[in-house]
This record gives structure tokens, sequence and C-alpha cells, in this order.
């Protein structure tokens, strides 16, 4: 299947082509069939000579009904303008195409209608002319009339063409369903129709409604007019919803593939049309189905920022176009360059920002994303719209390559900076080194961390004892060599003054593993706990206090502490009279 809206001035004729085409009423309210004139959207389809299926959205001519023909025609890749041969070019074809080549609609076809009523020439030249200055370019076209039929093998031969020559859809990527229309089906539920551009829909696949991030169920579909198990792009597709009321979901919204889009009220986008500075301060946006009511802040010559009434899933590089609805004026299209924007909160910040997205084009681009933030996660890209196909520097962070090479380098710099500032603590805390760097995630610090430096014990230091400061370390020694052969005898309080080591440089040593801490003031060298456990184990079990004491040859100031240690880390354990035995 292929989706093509029509587009036109009212009463052109473009009903009762799709009428002809199908055979098929579009104009779906008896207002409108009452007055002869479309009001709303309106759907039909047919098979053509080959077999495929072309299903159209018929929008509504009349200038009062621009946002209704906006809202059709934003999510189709393919337009058919419709131009009456008696009448020629009129002021809403002029409007509709501004839009069609706002949007970047690069596809499409003339169809000169009432060919039966005047020569199809001077309108058919005209219409070429103005449509050549658009993103359409050179279209064919075709003369018919839809009342007697004539052109209209011609007419569906054109449109055989047409379809060959779109780009096949993307039915890999995820889903963003721009509502249309949402009604309700007695029995069933809520239902909402839009056109699938891209992947695919399958009776019982979750989704997000955009609007509220209510996560839905899919009921049931249908497509042209029959149920489906699935449906892929390109495709008119009507989802009956699980988990949500009409009320909750209507034209404007979208149903989403969950946590592949980024929902922002906040976009950076180049213009196309009038210039930035000439824009007015409010306009609405429209965009797929959506229509929102915007304000503008220009940024550079063709660049400006745009904060929306309402959060939007737009990626990079989504077409749109803004509308003067006070003057029935477009205004121009946009390109969403980036749907994440920094703040621009210092003086000279907009004119900065404009010189970063002069560099920008609309398209993904993974390298420079990297590049302007430095550091992000992979899966904020992609619900940007920003193929990640990097490899994670920690967990799923993507980081430019030159910036976490200078990042390194200043690890290694803090790191020095701290251990001068702090000489006798056994590291810099990794909070502290992650706030130093400015880094927004603590994985990211230790993914950083190469030797000689190690994480222990939540600091960042050179690994090893002897990487302590060098009091602390010389001070240490002294015990070692004193006490290396009595590893149960704790230095006196005074002597461990004398040694070097007051209660920060115990600290120190205790934090970095060189010293086991007892007691205020009663350490012990670090594998004296293993060596208690052999000597206790020689012991008759069970064993009392005295006889421990006097097996590791220390006195009650150690050996009390010690058993309890002992008892709290499982190795030992006290029995109600007081006595122990070693748990094996």
């Amino acid at each position: 299947m292929f989706v093509v809206a029509t587009a036109g001035h009212v009463d052109h004729g473009k009903s009762t082509l799709v009428r002809a085409l199908t055979g098929m009423e579009p104009d779906r309210w008896a207002e409108e069939r009452r007055r002869g004139m479309t009001i709303d959207l309106g759907f039909a389809w047919t098979t053509l000579p080959s077999g495929a299926t072309i299903a159209f959205v018929d929008v509504p001519g009349h200038e009062r009904f621009v946002p209704n023909m906006l809202a059709g025609v934003g999510p189709v890749p393919a337009a058919l303008i419709v131009v009456a041969a008696d009448e020629g070019w009129m002021p809403q074809s002029a409007e509709h195409l501004a839009a069609l080549d706002a949007l970047g609609v690069a596809y499409g076809l003339l169809a000169v209608t009432r060919a039966d009523l005047a020569d199809p020439g001077p309108a058919t030249a005209q219409a070429r002319a103005e449509i050549a200055a658009t993103s359409l370019g050179a279209v064919e076209a075709v003369a018919v009339s839809g009342l007697t039929g004539a052109g209209l093998p011609d007419l569906r031969a054109a449109l055989e063409r047409l379809a060959a020559g779109l780009p096949a859809p993307a039915v890999d990527d995820p889903v963003r369903l721009w509502v249309d229309r949402s009604f309700t089906v007695r029995g069933s539920g809520t239902v909402v129709t839009g056109t699938l551009g891209a992947g695919q829909l399958r009776v019982g696949d979750e989704l997000e409604v955009a609007g509220t991030q209510e996560t839905v169920r899919v009921r049931g579909l249908h497509s042209l007019g029959e149920a489906r198990p699935d449906v892929a792009a390109a495709a008119r597709v009507a989802v009956n919803l699980r988990g949500t009321s009409r009320d909750r979901i209507g034209r404007g919204d979208a149903l989403l593939t969950p946590g592949r889009f980024h929902r922002t009220d906040l976009v950076d986008v180049r213009l196309t049309g009038d210039p930035a500075a000439d824009l007015p301060a409010a306009l609405t946006l429209h965009v797929g189905s959506a229509a929102v009511p915007v304000r503008v802040r220009p940024l550079g010559a063709d660049t400006v920022r745009l904060r929306l009434a309402r959060p939007l899933p737009l990626l990079v590089g989504d077409r749109a176009l803004l509308r003067d609805p006070g003057r029935h004026h477009v205004a121009g299209g946009v390109r969403v360059l980036d749907v994440a924007p920094p703040p621009l909160a210092r003086r000279g910040a907009a004119a900065a920002r404009a010189q970063v997205l002069a560099d920008l084009d609309g398209r993904p681009d993974l390298a420079g994303e990297l590049r302007r933030r430095r550091l992000v996660r992979a899966g904020t890209l992609i619900r940007m719209g920003v193929p990640a196909h990097a490899e994670p520097v920690a967990g799923d962070w993507l980081a430019d390559p030159a910036h976490w090479r200078r990042l390194g380098d200043q690890v290694t710099e803090e790191v020095t900076r701290y251990a001068r500032e702090h000489p006798l603590e056994p590291g810099m805390p990794v909070e502290v080194l992650r706030q130093r760097l400015a880094l927004p995630d603590r994985v990211l610090v230790e993914a950083l961390i190469r030797p000689p430096l190690r994480v222990h014990a939540g600091r960042v230091g050179a690994a090893g004892v002897a990487d302590l400061p060098e009091p602390v370390a010389r001070a240490v020694q002294r015990v070692r060599d004193e006490y290396g052969d009595r590893p149960f005898r704790a230095p006196e309080a005074d002597h461990l003054v004398d040694l070097g080591l007051g209660p920060r440089e115990i600290g120190a040593a205790v934090r970095a593993g060189a010293l086991l801490r007892l007691a205020d003031n009663v350490v012990l060298l670090p594998d004296a706990l293993d060596d208690a456990v052999r000597v206790l184990a020689g012991l008759p079990q069970p064993f009392t206090l005295s006889a421990a004491r006097q097996a590791l040859d220390t006195t009650r100031r150690v050996a009390v502490p010690l058993l309890e240690l002992l008892d709290r880390r499982g190795a030992t354990r006290r029995l109600p009279d007081d006595a122990r035995i070693v748990v094996t």
C-alpha cells in the first residue's frame, strides 16, 4: 500500500476525483455532503491495475480548515495536487503548496480537473511552474474530468509510476503513529486512525501514548476496512486500543514504540521561508497531525528556538511548518536540529548557539552529537533519532574520544593534587573526583582509572601500602619492624605517638589496610586475624579468654577486642559459659 494526500483550492474537485478513482465517499459527515464542501479529513482507497493499493487522505480546501488539511498531509509521503482547468491557480492552491514545500514532501502528481469545462493547458503550465520551485520539483501532470471519467485511466497509470518511485518504508523503525481520528466503537472501545509511515504494528503490541505517557495494548487492527493481525508501513490503519478512553487520546497525539522517542517542549530548528527576525513571537507548529502553539526566539539568520505549549515526540531531522493562524499565512518550514538543546542563560549564549547550529543540517550525526555533548547515554541518542553505533566507555555511556582522553589526563592531575592537599588520606574519594571532573555518573570515574591508580574502599589512589603518604608509610614500617615477631602485642598510646602514629595517621593506615584497628589506640598488623585463628585452633576446644591470651602472648587489653572481632566475623563462637570455640 502507499498513501497519498490530496491538496488544492476549495471546490476544485479533490473529493470528486477521489470518489471517481475509488468508488468510495470520502466525505464522512452529513454536513459535508449537504454543503458539497470537505470540512474534515476523508479516507478512501482503491486497487490500481498493477494490483498495488493506494489509500487517499482527502483534505479540505477552504482556508478556514487549513489546520485539518495539515493534520492529514503531515504524516503522508506524497501528494496529489488538484487544480481546476476553468479556474487555474488560486490562493489555497498556493497555501497548500507552501505547506507541502515546508514539510519537505518530495513526491507528487498534478491532476488538472474539470478538463471537460476548459482547456487544461494554461492551468497545467502555471501549476507545474509553481510546483517546480518547491520540494516537489518537476511533477507529472494529467488532465481529467471527475464528471465524465475522461483521463482517469491516465491518472491511474500516473499513480502507478508515482508509487514505483517512492522510497521503501522503514519497516524496522520504531512506530510513531500520528493520530488523526479518535472514536469509540460499541463493544470494542477506543479506536484511533492514522498513517503508519514507518515500523510495524501487531495485535498484542504495547505502545505508549505520547500525550499522557500511558501504556496501551493493541486490541485489534484494521486496514482498508479489513481486520489484520499485523500492519506494516506504509499504510492507513485503525488501531483498537485497550487501556485508554477516547477522551485520553485524540488528533495531534501519537502512539509510540515505548522508550524510543524523546518528548520535548524545546527544540532548535532551521527555517525555510520568512527570515527568523521577521517571525512573530507566537506561531503554531504543525508536525504530524499535531498543531501546537509555540514561542519563537530567533538565534541566527535562519535558526530559531521554539518553546512548545506541550511536549511532542520529536526527532532530529523531523520536518514541520510554522503558521500564523491570525494571518492565514505559512511562515515557513522547519527542520529539527536539536531536540535537547542547552539552556541560553548567559549573555551572548544565543549568538554562540547560532554558530553551533550553522554547521548542522538536520541529519542524525553520531560523531557530531558526541563532540557537542561530550558524554551521553546511548538510549538518549536513540530517543533523539540518532543511531548510537559506538562502543560505550562505561555502562551505556558514550563519549567523544578526544574528551575522554582529556578526562583521563585530568584524573591523574586531580588525584595528584588531592594527595598533596591531603597527605594523610589514602586516596581521593570517588565522589569528590566525580565532582571535580563534572561527570554525571560514578561508573564513568571508575572507567577512567588506569594503573598505577586503583579504586579501593571508595577512594582513588596508587595501589599498595607502599604508596601511603610517606610519613605514614614510615611509621607503619616501624611498627612492622618492632612487632613483626610479636604480632599480638599492640603499642601503647604514647608509643604510637613516638612511632609517628597519631589519630589521623592511624586512620589513614587503617583505611589503606596497613593496620588493623581493634579499639581506640589498639592496633595490630593487618594479618593478625588470620594468624590468631590458626593459633586458637590449636588449643583444646572450647577455650577460655585466659587460655587465648596466653597462647597469643598478649594482654587482656588486646585479647578482649580481638576475640570480639573474631566473634563478629564468625571465626569464633562464644558459648554460654563465656568459653569459645573456633568455627571450622
